[in-house]
């Protein structure tokens, strides 16, 4: 399903369409929040459930208009993900759409042949995976641990493809679309070669895929363990941050009192002091590789039209790169001196 058909189908119109203008190979919107989450949803994110459809389709109706060959899904469960992402917001809605596909499209190393199957061996290792228990805010915790990842074996853009794979998933979520995620990332025994290899253009393009460029609420990133050359990598990177983003690090280094006031132990294994017995990283392994074809499906109503190009919907301007750029240069100079 391509963006053009799509958008020769879908004409535009000021109210939601009934069903039976729903294109036949559509598939119908149907809630899946509990009342709690629906009143939540109201009162953060600005959703109004009698006019859900409503804005969904004056969405569908902008990219229509003014990116007619983005080759995005339109589908209204699809469209709802940056909607809420962005408080129903239409327009910052449609600029995270087209940053979602400028970020695709601008790094093929990452998003090429993007599939489970093919970071298997990522998922083995255990640099990335999900706690089983949500946390008393019915947040997914996102654990990442730098010190399982073996430069020699594969590059860095691997573990980055798996995060991503990772955030594919949980977005799929009603309940994580309106509740966010939460971040623990244990960087004990991150040396500075392996810190080196997150370099100015890979720092770039994660904080504008994060901040920018994805459907999700991340409410908190939880560092622990982090050695003297995490805070020099933090120092670089903040400026470039949103500071309600940068508001929402907390640095605990080897102090778990410190890490259970975010998250409490009962949702935490052992290995964090917490008592849901060891950590086990098989379960989200299983769930994520079963879920190749729902991955290859999806995807592939994301398609990059013969007639555009990933600049043409670039939206960071050449002042704010070159800043960005000239910033982080200065990035190994400084990493060595925190060392």
């Amino acid at each position: 399903m391509s963006g053009d058909s799509d958008c020769t189908r879908t004409s535009p119109s000021a109210g939601s369409p009934s069903d039976a203008e729903l294109p036949p190979d559509r598939p119908k919107y149907v809630c899946s929040l509990s009342p709690d989450l629906v009143t939540k949803a109201r009162e953060e994110l600005q959703e109004k459930p009698e006019w859900r459809l409503r804005d969904v389709q004056a969405l569908r109706d902008m990219v229509c208009k003014d990116y007619p060959s983005l080759g995005t899904c339109l589908d209204d469960a699809f469209l709802l993900r940056f909607l809420r992402a962005r408080k129903f917001d239409y327009d910052r809605a449609l600029q995270l759409l087209v940053n979602y596909h400028s970020c695709r499209r601008s790094w093929p190393e990452v998003f090429n042949n993007l599939k489970p199957s093919a970071i298997k061996p990522v998922l083995e290792s255990g640099f990335v995976t999900v706690l089983p228990r949500l946390d008393p805010e019915g947040r997914h915790v996102v654990c990442i641990r730098p010190d399982r990842w073996t430069p020699s074996n594969y590059p860095i853009t691997e573990n980055i493809r798996a995060i991503y794979l990772t955030l594919e998933k949980l977005i799929q979520s009603e309940e994580t679309q309106v509740n966010g995620i939460v971040i623990l990332a244990d960087y004990k025994g991150v040396s500075l070669s392996k810190a080196s290899h997150f370099g100015p253009f890979v720092a770039k393009k994660v904080i504008g895929i994060l901040q920018d460029g994805f459907p999700i609420r991340i409410k908190a990133v939880n560092i622990i363990n982090e050695p003297r050359i995490f805070k020099g990598i933090f120092a670089i990177i903040k400026p470039f941050l949103k500071e309600k983003i940068a508001n929402r690090f907390f640095l605990h280094g080897s102090d778990l009192n410190s890490l259970h006031q975010n998250i409490p132990p009962v949702i935490l294994p052992e290995e964090y002091g917490g008592t849901a017995g060891k950590l086990d990283i098989s379960a989200w392994n299983e769930l994520l590789l079963a879920s190749e074809e729902d991955f290859l499906h999806d995807f592939s109503q994301l398609v990059l039209p013969c007639d555009s190009s990933p600049h043409d919907m670039l939206v960071s301007g050449d002042a704010d790169e070159k800043q960005c750029d000239d910033s982080l240069r200065g990035m190994k100079p400084q990493l060595y001196y925190c060392y």
